[in-house]
């Protein structure tokens, strides 16, 4: 079994805490939203997430060919707040990263009062989720989004 403070460790170093959005004609609000956690190790050293995802009991292992990595993530909102929210309140990361777990809490529990499905929920969504990770990259900007906004 691993170590829960390990794991915790890990994440601090190697994992994210991400909302992703897709425009989407055919959902109602014209734009969906996507929590997720991932941590991503190279190949030849990525024993680790085996465990992870032993450990959480959810989520998936994939080869990412845009930076050559295996990486664990686990994406269905249930799973991100009975399985993953949980630990990372239990063994809290110590890094700034705590920042972005603690906004990507606010916004999984928006998600399951059903708020991304009103344009005033979504809009908070943005807000909150262009606050996190303030320097990785990102796909679509502000604007864009909002104008994908349906009702």
């Amino acid at each position: 079994m691993i170590n829960p403070n390990y794991i915790s460790g890990y994440v601090d170093g190697e994992g994210s805490f991400l909302i992703s959005f897709s425009p989407r004609e055919k959902l109602l609000i014209g734009l969906e939203a996507r929590p997720s956690f991932s941590v991503s190790q190279r190949k030849d050293r990525s024993e680790v997430l085996n465990l992870m995802k032993s450990y959480f009991g959810c989520g998936a292992i994939r080869y990412s060919k845009r930076d050559q990595t295996n990486r664990y993530e686990v994406r269905g909102l249930e799973d991100l707040i009975k399985r993953v929210i949980p630990h990372f309140k239990n063994f809290p990361l110590l890094s700034s990263k705590n920042k972005d777990f603690k906004l990507f809490c606010k916004v999984c529990e928006m998600m399951r009062k059903g708020e991304h499905r009103t344009k005033k929920g979504l809009v908070k969504i943005i807000d909150i989720a262009l606050k996190m990770n303030i320097n990785g990259s990102r796909i679509y900007k502000k604007e864009f989004l909002l104008s994908k906004l349906k009702i």
